[in-house]
């Protein structure tokens, strides 16, 4: 931990406790991952001679469409009869000339087709038909198939062994890259109890200051020698938010190299570069503290009612701060503010640790709001909050305490007794659902990576389960 604080900021070693405390970082699950990874459809297959392989897939394609033709990637298109699942060779050996085809070393191949609601079987068969090798004894079958791609190698083998052989391309189709995962969790663990701790510390300072609820929030910004840092312009709607220099500043000679969204600034592969230019011996990784905020739904006003102001929850607190630091390097003309009894947005600093980060310049004023940059929450933030931060661009958060009635991040299902102590649950508890996942949702445009922090050592900071984050 020594080594860790010494890559710290002054600010951020003047702020944080002497004693850390430490957890474990857990990935959070997609909303896809936590569907049912096994879906199932028909799909026509038929054999014939090796030699006649090309003319049958051709007949197949051009029924299908170009579209439909490329789906299924992670499917073999060809089989040995050896290779097929035990069930499918005693089925097919019996049927037509089967037992021709499975007897030595068969120059036959299964192929499979495509999908049954995809292909008109009388114009299938029409086209089998025209193919010499097959035309006198057509054999088409109808199997199941996992539609979705396997997720593990695991998975792989056991879909190969009930239904067709299926490959797994060492990726997750159903949200992060596993190795992206793995290397990206390896990097925020080794400082992320540091700034979780630092989130509980002025959660605690809000919940006696009588601000808000015990809520923190601390938004920094990892700097990695040697990596190139991709501006970002302001997204559009419905725009595809690609950095603009992603696709100019790849070199020409980087075949195999593809661009990928990861969600933060790790937009080329890691071999263009990584290696030319990275980084000394002397160097090392740092971190800067950008923005440190409190809960203040409560501040200026009595504590009344459910929800208090919306405007000042700890997530939208941190990145209006970011928003005002930017703004102050621009070197903006400032307004005076106008005299009101109750100021609704909350984004100033109030508590001393608030103040002594907003000081502090902008480690990186080029950028597009919060892109790049890390967030560390004590809860789970709310829908509202969830939202903000995908709009900001976040490229990375981790919370502690789950909130399965209210969070946005979380996909997996609402915990039906989550409420049971809550004096606000008068009918009994009302879980039920499933949450949004917010963390990666491709069709938001922007996909950030997430993780849950667990400790056994630090205190805990309850809140009602009904309240918004």
């Amino acid at each position: 931990m020594k080594e860790v604080v010494e890559t710290l900021d002054p600010v951020s070693r003047r702020l944080i406790p002497a004693n850390i405390d430490s957890g474990t970082l857990v990935p959070l699950k997609t909303t896809l991952e936590l569907r049912d990874n096994l879906t199932l459809g028909l799909a026509y297959i038929t054999r014939a001679p090796n030699r006649y392989t090309n003319d049958v897939v051709t007949i197949a394609r051009a029924l299908a469409g170009d579209d439909a033709a490329k789906n299924l990637p992670h499917l073999r298109r060809c089989s040995k009869p050896v290779d097929l699942p035990a069930h499918l060779k005693s089925q097919f050996m019996n049927e037509g000339n089967g037992r021709q085809v499975h007897t030595g070393k068969s120059n036959w191949l299964y192929i499979l087709l495509g999908i049954k609601d995809e292909l008109p079987y009388d114009q299938l068969l029409r086209g089998l038909a025209n193919v010499d090798g097959i035309r006198d004894d057509i054999f088409l079958g109808i199997i199941p198939v996992p539609l979705l791609a396997p997720t593990s190698q695991v998975q792989a083998n056991l879909w190969s062994q009930q239904f067709w052989q299926t490959v797994y391309r060492k990726n997750n189709p159903l949200g992060p890259h596993p190795s992206n995962i793995c290397r990206t969790t390896s990097v925020v663990s080794r400082d992320a109890s540091v700034w979780m701790t630092l989130a509980h510390q002025v959660a605690r300072k809000s919940r006696e200051h009588g601000l808000g609820e015990p809520i923190g929030a601390v938004i920094i910004k990892r700097t990695v020698p040697g990596k190139f840092d991709v501006p970002k312009t302001a997204p559009t709607q419905g725009s595809e938010l690609v950095p603009e220099a992603t696709v100019n500043d790849v070199p020409e000679n980087t075949a195999g190299h593809g661009v990928r969204d990861i969600g933060n600034a790790e937009i080329v592969e890691d071999a263009i570069g990584s290696e030319a230019s990275g980084p000394g011996p002397e160097e090392k990784e740092t971190t800067q503290i950008v923005a440190l905020a409190g809960d203040a739904r409560w501040y200026q006003q009595e504590k009344a009612g459910r929800t208090g102001n919306p405007m000042g929850h700890a997530a939208l607190r941190a990145i209006s701060m970011v928003a005002q630091k930017l703004v102050r390097t621009e070197n903006r003309a400032e307004n005076t503010p106008p005299i009101m009894e109750f100021e609704a947005f909350q984004d100033g600093p109030i508590l001393d640790d608030e103040q002594v980060v907003f000081d502090a310049e902008h480690p990186c004023p080029d950028g597009y709001l919060c892109h790049d940059l890390e967030l560390y929450l004590t809860h789970e933030p709310c829908v509202m909050c969830a939202m903000a931060i995908l709009h900001s661009r976040m490229g990375r958060i981790v919370f502690r305490h789950r909130m399965p009635l209210t969070g946005g991040m979380s996909s997996e299902d609402r915990g039906h007794d989550a409420c049971d102590t809550s004096p606000l649950c008068e009918n009994g508890p009302c879980g039920g659902g499933r949450g949004l996942g917010l963390h990666w949702r491709k069709e938001l445009n922007w996909s950030m990576l997430g993780w849950e922090w667990e400790t056994d050592t630090i205190e805990r900071l309850s809140v009602d389960p009904h309240l918004h984050a």
